[in-house]
């Protein structure tokens, strides 16, 4: 029998996935494998919320492959010597792995493919299942990625994009599969602990329920009411998007058919996504390094960082914002824009803290996206206007105008209204000692002066 090795990574599902399909049509059999990677909890990212989620993926991909006559093989350990091992028992001749962007994943590529050419077994990579478009697809006359957006999304909606794949009928393993040395049990999500409470499910089944339903429903109003913080009208398909339980492509294909300006700004946000993908690969030093220097000297002050970590900073929409990523794990995109710009350029402090506590509550926490886009609103990055700072207060009376949003994550405001609930330190003392919230960290016009003026110091 002709085996091949399907390694799964960002990418836990059957439908359109072109690395099951190419592994399945090279070969008589396929062997299913996901490591759980020894390196990525060296490097700090398997947290709470992200291995609760991951436990969903997990179960729901064995599931649906069990539905095929196949199964997951689960390994745990250094994700070289797994696979290898896996080639050596099962005898595959090819192994077939989705794309990465991160220096990581490149790394991993590599020595993945030394250590199996040294076994004499192929290593194929498919590009454009993890994004639309593959880093790289398209690039701008002499340089090797786009550094602006426009520009970017201008090429990217006129590049055909392939297919999607049909999920597989079935899926033969080899019956030694089934008593696979070294597999490990399947992880459980109530086994994980320090799990944020609101978490989401996560896994395909879950996720393409979740995707048909807004697609039917929120699709049509998202570009009026995407930014709406009350209104809840974003997709939250990023945690699906991030562990590839859903494809991206397929989200394209769908809203495009689905058609209107709410598809539009939605496909508009997929691009985003493939963006900062694209300038990753070419960049891979801007996971921590600034992308555009700006000569910051930041500003060190733990007190203020926790009092931001802890939704404490006296503005409430801030303090919103920064409840529900504890509670839920995920923010919308607008929230993510307010807290980064408010920890940046009010409180002038290193764009690093922030991505770092993302990273550690976000259960779609991805290193393109989320190092670039603290990056874009620290203005490291690749805003074309570095130094625009967001108001808290007027983007709350933009974007929560009845003050819903902070009374849901705030119930020691609850009983303001707004406008007041948005500026509660301008109450009459008397009304303001009833509400057991904090006084601002800083004016703002103190902490916009501060920025501006650093940014101006050479």
């Amino acid at each position: 029998m002709n085996v091949s090795l399907c390694l799964f990574t960002a990418d836990l599902r059957v439908h359109d996935n072109p690395v099951l399909r190419a592994a399945l049509k090279g070969a008589d059999q396929v062997v299913p494998l996901f490591v759980l990677d020894d390196g990525v909890g060296a490097a700090g990212f398997a947290v709470p919320n992200r291995r609760a989620f991951l436990a969903d993926c997990l179960a729901d991909l064995d599931a649906g492959l069990r539905q095929r006559g196949g199964r997951l093989v689960l390994r745990a350990g250094p994700v070289v010597d797994e696979v290898c091992s896996v080639v050596t028992r099962t005898g595959a001749r090819r192994v077939h792995l989705a794309a990465g962007t991160s220096a990581y994943a490149r790394r991993r590529e590599e020595r993945l493919r030394a250590a199996l050419t040294a076994q004499g077994c192929a290593l194929q990579v498919h590009d454009a299942v993890t994004t639309v478009l593959p880093p790289g697809a398209q690039v701008p006359y002499g340089r090797d990625h786009f550094a602006v957006f426009t520009p970017y999304f201008r090429r990217w909606q006129d590049t055909p994009v392939r297919d999607v794949v049909a999920a597989p009928r079935a899926v033969p393993v080899p019956a030694s599969v089934a008593e696979e040395a070294g597999s490990v049990p399947l992880p459980v999500r109530a086994e994980v602990a320090e799990v944020s409470p609101g978490l989401a499910p996560g896994g395909e089944r879950y996720g393409r329920g979740r995707c048909a339903t807004w697609l039917r429903g929120s699709l049509a109003g998202y570009a009026d009411q995407g930014a709406e913080l009350a209104a809840d009208a974003t997709s939250r398909l990023s945690p699906h998007l991030h562990f590839g339980t859903l494809s991206p492509l397929e989200l394209v294909h769908r809203a495009r058919e689905s058609g209107g300006p709410g598809a539009e700004a939605f496909v508009r946000q997929l691009a985003w996504r493939d963006f900062h993908h694209q300038v990753l690969a070419a960049r891979p030093d801007a996971a921590r390094a600034d992308y555009r220097p700006r000569h910051d000297h930041w500003r060190h002050d733990e007190r203020e960082a926790q009092a931001w970590r802890d939704g404490r900073t006296g503005y409430p929409v801030v303090d919103a914002a920064m409840r529900q990523l504890r509670y839920e794990g995920w923010l919308p995109g607008r929230a993510r824009m307010l807290v980064a710009s408010f920890l940046t350029k009010t409180l002038y402090l290193d764009w690093r803290i922030g991505a770092r506590h993302f990273l550690d509550l976000l259960v779609d926490g991805d290193v393109a996206n989320n190092q670039l886009n603290w990056q874009w609103m620290a203005g490291t990055g690749t805003d074309t206007r570095p130094n625009r700072v967001l108001n808290p207060v007027t983007q709350a009376k933009r974007h929560d105008p009845h003050g819903d949003y902070v009374r849901r994550w705030l119930p020691e405001l609850a009983g303001l209204r707004a406008p007041a609930i948005h500026h509660p330190w301008t109450l009459p003392p008397s009304e303001r000692a009833r509400y057991d919230y904090p006084d601002p960290l800083v004016e703002l016009s103190e902490g916009l002066e501060r920025f501006h003026r650093a940014r101006a110091t050479p």
